[in-house]
């Protein structure tokens, strides 16, 4: 189940290899331990349109939800969140915002189906 979606300014396609930086933020996800390797989804959204405070949308950002059933503990999803930063930081540092968010997802809430 954990997903890991990579959000980005369009922007960001002029000085970043984005489908590089999504193998490895997905890489360094499976490498947590924290997962089975097969469960781990990865997904890049481009955005064309959007606003910082007053600077509208003359600032280019990257932000990562990884959303996850409960079970780990605080520490953990600290851990992750450290090693998906390191990852940001050595192959997007001249992007001007750098976020990550780490969510729980209520199991009995969450719906799969498989064709």
């Amino acid at each position: 189940m954990p997903s890991l979606i990579l959000e980005y300014s369009n922007s960001v396609d002029e000085r970043v290899n984005v489908q590089g930086l999504l193998e490895d933020l997905h890489k360094a996800a499976i490498d947590s331990g924290l997962f089975d390797q097969a469960s781990v989804k990865s997904r890049a959204l481009r955005y064309h349109t959007w606003l910082i405070g007053s600077e509208g949308d003359s600032q280019d950002f990257i932000h990562i939800r990884f959303e996850l059933f409960s079970g780990r503990n605080e520490e953990q999803k600290r851990e992750l969140s450290r090693q998906l930063m390191t990852v940001l930081q050595e192959q997007a540092s001249q992007v001007h915002s750098l976020t990550i968010d780490i969510r729980d997802i209520d199991k009995s809430c969450y719906q799969k189906v498989l064709n």
